[in-house]
């Protein structure tokens, strides 16, 4: 069992700092949505998206970001996808 407990944890070490690594390459851009994700929308990509989306269609949103919505939407996509693969979440490895 203990072994089986050593095991999960060298993987949860190697994701940690295979995370740490790309947030280091992450341009600014990619690091605010982070941390937007962190600070104003509980953790998750959804309501930022829908956010997004939702300025881009006319609709009511939350949030404003800045004038570049297809760029952030580009750059969260990637996130998830390296966070879905990586089963971790990067907003835990940025700065601020």
């Amino acid at each position: 069992m203990a072994e089986a407990s050593g095991k999960n944890n060298d993987h949860n070490g190697a994701a940690e700092e295979k995370a740490r690594a790309y947030v280091e390459t992450l341009s600014p851009e990619h690091k605010m949505l982070l941390v937007l994700k962190a600070q104003l929308y509980g953790g998750s990509w959804q309501p930022m998206l829908d956010d997004l989306n939702n300025r881009l269609e006319g609709k009511p949103y939350i949030f404003k970001l800045a004038n570049r919505i297809k760029g952030d939407v580009e750059r969260i996509e990637e996130l998830m996808k390296f966070e879905k693969e990586n089963d971790i979440d990067l907003s835990k490895f940025v700065k601020i």
